[in-house]
């Protein structure tokens, strides 16, 4: 939430733990006074003994303090949902009001208020799932009339290129040989965007294969270089968390070479006893306050959310920008769910 929103979300009135407070204090104080003026027996005008005034100022600050410890504990859960409301993020789920006391109406709004947030977290986790699922459909159904239209129909004009180019005489072939190159040159570009569509390694050979193809290929092509430290030995994942983590990193690594200006760029995936992460760091220019909220890095949140991990985008220490993306284990190994 940006500064100017707090600011904002800041209450322009008393606060209501000390509204209610003072009203208390001042009933009490008027009662306490009434009281003495209607037991104690004398007139006004009799002096009163500094003994008997200690003692009802102690029994009055102790009916304050008693007061004070009792409005605390009545108003403390409305406290608490109005911190987590002003800070609570559906991209970064698990806020809750923290709910104690004897029951009230307080402690009824908190847990009304915990079980919406949970509703709205599931409701939205749901829904990203099919944005989701429907983006990668979609980027199936796009690469495979690549590959299957527009890819047979360049390598059938290969294929007759080369029938031109034997019947050609020595006056055509350069022509016909600057043809083929062209139409073998978007033929692979073809190939390339319909693999980063939908990466065809990770069906086949698996995470680590399909980042480690991904990574040398993009060196290659941009010219970047890109130092991949992978561990081979993961835990099963689902289609889903497979999917996941080769987006964020092949976003990642997009990001770097459009935007970083970077000579050198780190991928790292490993395995530690509660969480795998994936890092990818870059000796890049770094990122702008637009950039950490831009579409492409909102979409790699979106879609960590999706598998309940935990992700960090922000500037290198020693410059540069790092991304790194923590998927959490449960103690015996198995994924959480």
């Amino acid at each position: 939430m940006s500064d100017h929103a707090r600011r904002r979300l800041r209450p322009r009135y008393r606060r209501l733990f000390w509204r209610i407070f003072a009203a208390n204090a001042v009933v009490l104080a008027a009662a306490s006074a009434m009281a003495v003026l209607i037991l104690s027996p004398g007139s006004l005008t009799e002096p009163v003994a500094l003994r008997e005034l200690g003692i009802f100022a102690a029994a009055l600050l102790v009916m304050v303090l008693a007061n004070l410890v009792v409005t605390r504990r009545l108003v403390a859960p409305l406290e608490a949902l109005v911190r987590v409301m002003r800070e609570v993020d559906l991209m970064k789920p698990g806020s809750r009001v923290t709910v104690g006391g004897t029951p009230s109406e307080a402690t009824e709004l908190a847990e009304t208020f915990n079980a919406m947030l949970a509703r709205l977290e599931s409701e939205r986790e749901e829904s990203m799932r099919r944005v989701i699922g429907a983006q990668e459909s979609e980027r199936l159904r796009v690469a495979q009339e690549l590959h299957d239209e527009i890819g047979q129909n360049l390598t059938a004009a290969l294929l007759q290129l080369a029938r031109v180019r034997k019947l050609a005489g020595p006056d055509l072939q350069d022509e016909v040989g600057a043809a083929t190159e062209t139409v073998r040159a978007n033929l692979d570009d073809l190939r390339r965007i319909a693999q980063r569509l939908r990466p065809q390694a990770l069906d086949e050979l698996g995470l680590t294969s399909a980042l480690s193809q991904f990574s040398a290929r993009l060196s290659v092509q941009a010219g970047l270089e890109i130092e991949a430290h992978l561990d081979g030995h993961l835990p099963p994942l689902t289609r889903e968390e497979e999917l996941v983590i080769y987006r964020v990193a092949q976003e990642a690594l997009t990001n770097v070479v459009r935007h970083a200006g970077a000579s050198h760029s780190e991928l790292v995936l490993e395995r530690a006893p509660d969480r795998l992460t994936l890092r990818v760091a870059d000796d890049g220019r770094g990122l702008g306050d637009e950039a950490l909220v831009g579409g492409g890095i909102r979409g790699m949140h979106e879609r960590a959310t999706l598998i309940h991990a935990d992700l960090r985008v922000g500037r290198r220490d020693g410059g540069g920008t790092e991304v790194v993306l923590h998927v959490p284990l449960s103690p015996d190994g198995l994924w959480y769910r």
